[in-house]
C-alpha cells in the first residue's frame, strides 16, 4: 500500500451549534484549540446537518448518505445491515481504522450490545453516554472507569446523569482523549495510515457535566441572552408552539432566565472542556511528527437551540442554532492556512471527503461531495442546495415520538432558506417558514406570507418537491428499531 496518503482524525462533539467557538465569533467562548485548529486550515461557515436528531444525523455522516439512502429516521431506528460505513472502505483500502467513544448510526440499545456488522472499526472502543447501559458489552468507557476508580464507577452508575462534575480525570472526554492519545502515540512509526475518530457526549444536555473548574473558563455574563420568541408569530407553523411547551426536557415557560442562563453558561463551559481535551490530542500529533501527513476534522451532529426563540435542545425546526454546526478542516500543505469557505456543505459530504483523502471512490453516495476541493479552492460551490429532513424523529416531554406525528423538510440554497411541515397534501397549504438569512440572519421575519416572497416560495416548494420525490421512493426505517 501507498505510505504518501494521509492520516486522518476525525473529532466529534454531540450537540454544538456552530456559533459557539471563538473562530465563528463568539468572543465569550473559551476554544484556544479549535481556534488554532481553524487558523491552521479551513473554516466551513455553513455547514448544515441531514437531521436535527443524533441517530439519523450520524447515519448520514457515515454513509455519505441522505435518511432516504440509509434509512434511519427516528432517534431509535437501526442502520440496516446491509449498509456499510465509510471506515469499512478505509479498512479495505489498508487504513487501521479506530474508534474511541459514540458512534451512534443506531439506537441506543442497539449498540450497547452489538456491533454494526459493517462499522469497519479495527480498533473498536465505543460509548455513546458516560452513564448509559454501563454494563452493557460495548461500554468501553465503564470498563475503563471501573478498573481505574471502582468507587466513582459505582457513583456513576447509581446516579447516572444525575452525577453533576464529575472530576476531570474521570470524566468520558478524558478517556476519549487518553485513549486516542494512545492510539496516536502507537501509530507514529507504522508505515500503514490511520483513521482515528475520537467522539464525544459534551456538550449534550445535562449542562452542568462539566468539570467544575471549567466554569470558570467562561464568563457567563458575556454569554448573550437568548433570542426573543419573534413578535410577529401569525406565520409560524403550530409545530412550534408544541415544541416548546413539550419538548423532551420540558415546556420552556418553566424555565426563569436564571434558569436558562445557567443553562447556557454550562454549556459553554462543557465546550471549554471539550476544546482542552481536544488539544491534548492535537499538541500529540505535533509531538509525534504525525500532524504534518494528518487531515484532521472537526464537527458536531446538530445544535442546541439553548432557549433561543423560547426552544429548547433540538427537535422539529430548522433554525441554524440547531441545524448549522462547525466545520473545520486542517491539512498542512493542502489547505490554506485561514481559509474561510463559503459554499454550503453537509454532514454526509465528510464521508466522500474521508474516503477522496485516502484515494478510495466514493460509491454509493451520489449526494456527497469532497470538502477538500472548497477547501483548497478548486471548486467554488459544492451544493446548490442543502436539505434536512425531519420524520417524527425525536421525542415530546412524554418521551415517545410525537402524535400525531412531525414530518417536516428543510431546503436552504444559499441565500433564502424554506421549512416545510407535511401536515397538509397541496404544498401551497402546507404551514412553513421562509427567511432570508441575508438580510435576517436571526431568523426573525417569517417571509411565509409575503406576497413578495411568492416567486420565491413557489421556486424553492417546487426544488424541494422534485427532491422529495426522487428521494422519498422508500420512506421509513429499514432496519428496525429498539425503544428503551
Amino acid at each position: 500500500m501507498a505510505t504518501d496518503r494521509p492520516n486522518i482524525v476525525l473529532l466529534m462533539t454531540d450537540q454544538q451549534r456552530y456559533d459557539s467557538l471563538g473562530c465563528y465569533g463568539a468572543g465569550f467562548a473559551h476554544t484556544p484549540n479549535l481556534d488554532r485548529l481553524a487558523r491552521d486550515g479551513a473554516v466551513f461557515e455553513r455547514c448544515y446537518v441531514n437531521n436535527p436528531i443524533c441517530t439519523p444525523s450520524r447515519a448520514s455522516m457515515m454513509t455519505g448518505k441522505h435518511l432516504p439512502g440509509h434509512g434511519v429516521y427516528r432517534l431509535y431506528d437501526n442502520l440496516p445491515h446491509g449498509e456499510v460505513l465509510f471506515t469499512e472502505r478505509l479498512q479495505h483500502a489498508g487504513y487501521t481504522t479506530a474508534l474511541f467513544g459514540k458512534l451512534h448510526v443506531s439506537s441506543i440499545e442497539e449498540e450497547s450490545y452489538r456491533r454494526h456488522p459493517h462499522d469497519g472499526f479495527d480498533v473498536f472502543e465505543p460509548c455513546l453516554e458516560g452513564s448509559a447501559h454501563m454494563d452493557a458489552p460495548c461500554q468501553a468507557y465503564a470498563r475503563w472507569l471501573e478498573e481505574r476508580d471502582p468507587e466513582f464507577y459505582t457513583r456513576l452508575k447509581a446516579e447516572g446523569r444525575k452525577l453533576l462534575h464529575p472530576p476531570r480525570n474521570r470524566h468520558m472526554t478524558y478517556w476519549a482523549a487518553e485513549r486516542t492519545i494512545d492510539f496516536l502515540r502507537s501509530r507514529h512509526d507504522e508505515p500503514e495510515p490511520f483513521f482515528c475518530m475520537m467522539s464525544i457526549f459534551e456538550p449534550h444536555n445535562p449542562y452542568e457535566h462539566y468539570p467544575p473548574e471549567m466554569g470558570a473558563l467562561v464568563d457567563a455574563d458575556a454569554i448573550p441572552a437568548p433570542l426573543p420568541r419573534p413578535s410577529d408569530r401569525t406565520w409560524e407553523p403550530p409545530d412550534i408552539d408544541r415544541e416548546r411547551h413539550h419538548n423532551h426536557l420540558g415546556d420552556i415557560d418553566t424555565f426563569t432566565p436564571e434558569a436558562l442562563r445557567k443553562i447556557r453558561h454550562g454549556y459553554h463551559s462543557a465546550v471549554a472542556y471539550s476544546d482542552l481535551e481536544f488539544g491534548r490530542v492535537l499538541d500529540v500529533l505535533e509531538e509525534t511528527g504525525l500532524a504534518e501527513n494528518t487531515l484532521v476534522i472537526f464537527t458536531s451532529d446538530h445544535g442546541d437551540m439553548l432557549g433561543d426563540r423560547g426552544l429548547l435542545v433540538k427537535g422539529a425546526h430548522f433554525y441554524d442554532a440547531n441545524v448549522r454546526v462547525p466545520l473545520l478542516l486542517r491539512w498542512p500543505g493542502h489547505i490554506p492556512q485561514g481559509a474561510r469557505v463559503n459554499a454550503l456543505a453537509q454532514l454526509h459530504d465528510i464521508a466522500a471527503t474521508v474516503l477522496g483523502a485516502a484515494g478510495v471512490e466514493p460509491e454509493g453516495m451520489p449526494a456527497a461531495r469532497n470538502l477538500l476541493d472548497a477547501a483548497t479552492g478548486t471548486v467554488g460551490q459544492l451544493h446548490d442546495h442543502a436539505i434536512c429532513c425531519y420524520r417524527n424523529s425525536g421525542m415530546s416531554l412524554e418521551r415517545e415520538y410525537w402524535d400525531p406525528p412531525i414530518n417536516a423538510t428543510m431546503i436552504h440554497e444559499g441565500r433564502y432558506k424554506l421549512n416545510l411541515w407535511h401536515t397538509s397534501a397541496d404544498p401551497a397549504e402546507m404551514p412553513g417558514e421562509l427567511y432570508d438569512m441575508e438580510e435576517d440572519p436571526h431568523e426573525m421575519k417569517n417571509r411565509i406570507g409575503d406576497s413578495t416572497f411568492e416567486s420565491i416560495r413557489s421556486r424553492l416548494t417546487d426544488r424541494l418537491i422534485k427532491w422529495l420525490a426522487e428521494n422519498e421512493r422508500r420512506p421509513g426505517s429499514r432496519g428496525g428499531e429498539t425503544r428503551p
